[in-house]
């Protein structure tokens, strides 16, 4: 087994996929919120996450693994942030490259936004980690089995040999679909609310523990948003409305924003899915066929979260949990990418559990 840190971790997507994968074992976890850390707890164990802040941890409790794989925040260089280069949060790296020099992995994985590439940090990145040789490029979620458009930075740092970033499993015309994830659930949401169940995780009694069928909560839209929605075609957007239904701002902004109040289409994977996918107005966000936005399990299954994992927090703490993950299945199929550079494990298994 292959020992394994998780950075950052919210709740999970990467240590889901590197133990979909199998040979990977977690021997440490760390992450801030307490709700995506009590989400990681319910399904990989309390044991060795860390609800911290990690620069408070010491150097002495950081242990020995085989890989790192972590995303620093990325509000500071991500084009929905501030770009503002003095972001505190930008210097969060610096914090994983400190548990890299303690924990001596033989690679370590970093998983961001586009701009990361260009940024100032990925600079100084490139010139801190000695001993280390770096591939970095841009990987779409979809060439890897994931029902969605979702470009991000990978960053792979190895100390045995340079690992080139992984070539798709499925290139398009493969890609997985919204059909494909979202047939066969329920058309309308029998409820707007999770259960009210309790959970203890770190001494902390707080929401969960959820389960797949929980999440398929919807919304109480106004009859003016229904509307809206009915004159909104697949693949359509704002531009779509008449002006009778047009909100000032959109009707005095004719250029721009064009996924706002968008409809997915069924035979394609969704775009980007985000914190606040529960919002028509924040993006392409509405069902393809039904007038309602998608729900939380919708969107956990277009990220290829597994329908037994379990969720902790509110509505908006699952929701923020889902939209900032790794795609499990992405970092399934970047672990099976590393594995013969680590053991020398030839066999290949499929990197899609839809396949």
């Amino acid at each position: 087994m292959l020992s394994m840190i998780d950075l950052f971790a919210g709740c999970g997507g990467m240590t889901s996929g590197f133990a979909s994968a199998g040979g990977y074992h977690p021997v440490m976890a760390v992450e801030w919120d307490l709700h995506a850390a009590a989400t990681y707890a319910a399904n990989f164990g309390e044991d060795h996450m860390t609800w911290s802040d990690i620069a408070a941890i010491p150097n002495r409790a950081i242990p020995r693994a085989d890989v790192i794989v972590g995303g620093p925040p990325c509000q500071g260089f991500s084009n929905l942030g501030s770009k503002d280069v003095d972001d505190p949060r930008n210097s969060l790296w610096r914090e994983y490259l400190r548990f890299v020099r303690k924990a001596k992995p033989k690679v370590f994985v970093i998983e961001n936004v586009d701009r990361f590439l260009t940024s100032t940090e990925f600079a100084l990145l490139q010139a801190e980690t000695k001993g280390y040789e770096l591939s970095a490029g841009l990987l779409l979620a979809a060439d890897f089995g994931v029902p969605q458009r979702r470009r991000r930075a990978i960053v792979i740092g190895s100390r045995v040999g340079r690992i080139p970033l992984p070539t798709p499993t499925h290139p398009k015309p493969r890609w997985h679909t919204v059909r494909d994830v979202l047939t066969g659930l329920p058309d309308r949401p029998r409820t707007t609310a999770l259960p009210n169940s309790r959970v203890e995780f770190f001494g902390v009694e707080l929401p969960g523990r959820h389960k797949s069928p929980d999440l398929h909560i919807g919304r109480n839209p106004t009859p003016l948003s229904v509307e809206r929605y009915r004159h909104i075609p697949p693949g359509g957007g704002r531009f779509d409305l008449p002006d009778h239904l047009l909100p000032r701002c959109w009707r005095e902004k004719k250029t721009g924003t064009t996924d706002v109040m968008g409809r997915m289409r069924w035979d394609e994977p969704s775009l980007t899915i985000r914190t606040e996918f529960y919002k028509p107005e924040k993006g392409r966000y509405l069902h393809p066929q039904h007038d309602r936005p998608i729900t939380h399990l919708e969107a956990a299954r277009l990220q290829s979260f597994p329908d037994d994992f379990e969720w902790c927090g509110t509505k908006i703490e699952v929701a923020r949990q889902i939209g900032n993950a790794v795609p499990p299945t992405l970092a399934r199929a970047i672990a099976n990418h590393l594995k013969p550079h680590l053991d020398g494990t030839a066999e290949k298994t499929s990197d899609c559990p839809l396949c």
